[in-house]
């Protein structure tokens, strides 16, 4: 499974796993992958930190950064204050949400709670941007960026570092647009996949995308979870896979979630997903609950745009994992999680990835009277 792309990058098997947490990143690329640590909820003091842990544990091997820098959102290019924004969301909203947690007896916070997250998590330019200076501080060899083209002098950065610089997109026109931006490598995330993402599905997006792009790299994004589904986008003309829903359910990555949310996440048919604007104010797919239900309602004001429609939940969502509030509590997953019904270590899951997708190459060779 060496393709040309694994071969450049050092990589084992062409894994690439996108993971909030670090002991996942850690586990993927010990086992020859690359892992990929989302930064969108970390400060960049945070990711500093987090890229100094893994730099001391990894021994040289390769890891990325994934980050988010939206092409537009609600006060790009002004000079905007938390405050500010959070004078644009309408009391309808406060009202709606305050609704909601009093329909579903989720209680307040205790005094003596820390918050654990932001009201204005990093989706904008500036938050981005200094992810990706604090990235090129350490030995990276991947920046993904999560929305759109990257901007062009962030794109030149990290090519004067060497490091490689990825993007993913839900549509032709918008790979057309990656490449001419000059990036290394194209991510085709199918509507299968978890967070934000397009219409169309991957078994249709991947060779679309890569007939279009030419020589540029490909990554399948989107209900891959076995090794039979990395085989078809290798198939398909991927020269690798994009994961993220199925590290959710890793040992590694249960300090990351609310307890309340695994639990659902493994309870969860294929069919539990939904794709709502409910998390951020652009589609993503997510676990299908009475929160993203009541969003979609005639009582809802409305969804707002990113960074409000966070921003108007963030406190809320808190609330809700602290109290354990099964029917609100959701969280971003693809329909690859009717298959993630327990809980394992990430090298499992890695090694499970490797055989079974080797097996296949080599099951449709034999078809083929090829071996």
């Amino acid at each position: 499974m060496h393709t040309k792309l694994a071969k450049e990058m050092g990589l084992e098997a062409p894994i690439f796993a996108f993971t909030r947490s670090k002991e996942v990143v850690l586990e993927v690329s010990r086992k020859g992958g690359l892992g990929v640590l989302g930064a969108v909820a970390m400060t960049p003091e945070e990711l500093d930190e987090a890229c100094t842990w893994l730099d001391e544990r990894l021994d040289g091997k390769p890891y990325g950064v994934d980050t988010v820098m939206p092409m537009a959102y609600e006060g790009k290019g002004e000079e905007w204050t938390e405050e500010k924004l959070r004078a644009l969301i309408s009391p309808a909203h406060h009202q709606f949400v305050a609704h909601l947690l009093e329909k579903y007896g989720v209680g307040e916070l205790p005094a003596d709670y820390e918050r654990k997250g932001e009201d204005l998590l990093g989706w904008s330019d500036e938050r981005g941007r200094a992810h990706v200076e604090v990235a090129l501080r350490h030995p990276i060899a991947l920046i993904a960026n999560a929305l759109g083209t990257p901007p062009a002098d962030c794109i030149e950065l990290a090519k004067e570092h060497g490091v490689k610089i990825a993007a993913l997109c839900g549509k032709k026109k918008q790979a057309l647009r990656h490449k001419e931006a000059g990036l290394d490598i194209i991510i085709a995330q199918g509507t299968e996949a978890g967070g934000h993402t397009g219409e169309v599905a991957g078994m249709v997006l991947t060779p679309e995308i890569v007939d279009a792009v030419g020589d540029t790299p490909v990554l399948t994004a989107g209900g891959i979870g076995s090794g039979r589904q990395m085989a078809a986008a290798l198939a398909l003309g991927a020269q690798g896979v994009w994961t993220g829903s199925i590290w959710l359910t890793t040992r590694e990555h249960l300090d990351y979630h609310a307890p309340i949310v695994v639990e659902k996440l493994l309870e969860a048919q294929s069919t539990d997903t939904v794709r709502s604007r409910a998390i951020s104010g652009k589609p993503a797919r997510q676990l299908k609950t009475a929160w993203t239900e009541a969003w979609e309602s005639k009582e809802s004001p409305g969804y707002l745009p990113i960074p409000l429609m966070w921003m108007v939940q963030a406190e809320a969502v808190e609330r809700i994992y602290h109290h354990s509030n099964k029917p609100l509590a959701g969280s971003p997953v693809g329909q690859i999680v009717g298959s993630m019904n327990e809980i394992k270590p990430t090298a499992e899951v890695m090694d499970a990835l490797i055989t079974e997708c080797q097996a296949t190459l080599e099951r449709l060779c034999r078809l083929g009277g090829l071996a």
